[in-house]
């Protein structure tokens, strides 16, 4: 959904950077890359191919103890890995050992096998994906449950694997959570039509009424024509994507150029996903989750609203569960904010895994 937005904001320092533009690159590559360090006597930082579902996958997992309780993270997109984001995120993993994992169509794993070395870019397909890279993880580490950690599209794996399988999951958190109403909530079309309506983008505007509320019968063009328009129409979640996202990418230590134009592709490639999801009903499918159940959701995203997560949340029944919202952040919310996101997960959801008291950072 959100390739082709992101891949248009980065087209222009991609296409012809300045010399100058480049030299501040390689500073701030070397100043994000000594940060990555990782020197603890019981930390852990490796990172390879493995094979899962019949393709070579990238996993890299991370952190300062080997003792801290296990994150798989199930990134978004489709197909935006979230190893560009290790500099915003290095304080969690003093906390947290952290799997990330770019999944087929995604990442290091797109960029090392290509379009053609994808294998079966479906949905289910890559529920099971996440299931075998879940044993590498519970295998590697020596634990019994990981805390499973997702982010925007990712959720939509993410509440399957919560609900389906307890047994290899300590605690969900979703965060940019996306809840899938079977085309019964319309209430992000309707908004996106008033801020339109609002700023007096006629042309836009005309273009939205004219796709419809239904995604269901949006053509890949307009699927890319509409995320774009709720990006830019939105301040928060416009800049957001230029001071998180773009320079997240832009100043990754793990990415050359070149890698860059191909996570780039490889976010693009795996657009295809999205319409596979449109029909879903996470009500339907089921609210009762044999885990502990945890929602941190942006208090302004307009792309994933906190209102159906925290319709659906309400309708949930778990252990224990926890709703917070993220103040000052649109989508990309954990990432805007990692901070914040960092005392929520220290506070509500490490002692709910460990049953330790709460940490403060």
């Amino acid at each position: 959904m959100l390739g082709t937005v992101i891949a248009a904001s980065a087209a222009t320092v991609l296409a012809a950077p300045a010399a100058g533009l480049l030299g501040y690159r390689q500073l701030k590559r070397a100043a994000n890359a000594k940060l990555l360090r990782i020197a603890t006597p019981g930390g852990i930082d490796e990172s390879g191919f493995i094979r899962v579902g019949g393709i070579d996958q990238w996993v890299s997992i991370r952190g300062e103890d080997r003792r801290n309780p296990v994150i798989l993270e199930i990134h978004g997109g489709p197909g935006a890995a979230n190893s560009i984001y290790l500099p915003r995120t290095r304080a969690w993993e003093r906390h947290f050992t952290i799997a990330r994992w770019d999944m087929r169509g995604g990442g290091r794993t797109f960029g090392h096998g290509g379009p053609e070395g994808q294998g079966e870019m479906t949905f289910e397909r890559i529920l099971q994906d996440a299931l075998e890279v879940t044993e590498h993880v519970r295998a590697r580490m020596g634990v019994e449950k990981v805390l499973l950690v997702a982010n925007s599209f990712g959720t939509v794996f993410g509440l399957r694997l919560a609900r389906s399988h307890p047994e290899l999951y300590s605690a969900y958190v979703g965060t940019d959570q996306n809840i899938i109403a079977g085309g019964r909530d319309r209430s992000a079309y309707h908004a996106l039509v008033h801020r339109l309506r609002a700023a007096g983008k006629r042309k836009e505007l005309d273009a939205v009424t004219a796709m419809g509320p239904d995604a269901a019968r949006w053509t890949a063009r307009q699927w890319t024509e509409y995320h774009k328009l709720v990006v830019v129409s939105d301040p928060l979640t416009y800049d957001t994507m230029k001071t998180v996202v773009i320079r997240s990418l832009w100043f990754s230590p793990l990415h050359r150029l070149g890698e860059l134009r191909r996570y780039l592709k490889g976010m693009d490639f795996s657009e295809r996903l999205a319409p596979q999801t449109v029909a879903f009903d996470e009500w339907a499918d089921g609210t009762d989750f044999r885990l502990p159940f945890f929602v941190f959701q942006g208090e302004h995203d307009v792309m994933t609203p906190p209102e159906p997560a925290k319709r659906f949340f309400d309708d949930v029944s778990a252990p224990v569960k926890d709703f917070a919202v993220i103040r000052d952040a649109s989508h990309f919310a954990s990432f805007r904010h990692p901070d914040r996101f960092l005392d929520l997960m220290l506070t509500k959801v490490r002692p709910v895994v460990t049953g330790e008291p709460a940490l403060v950072r």
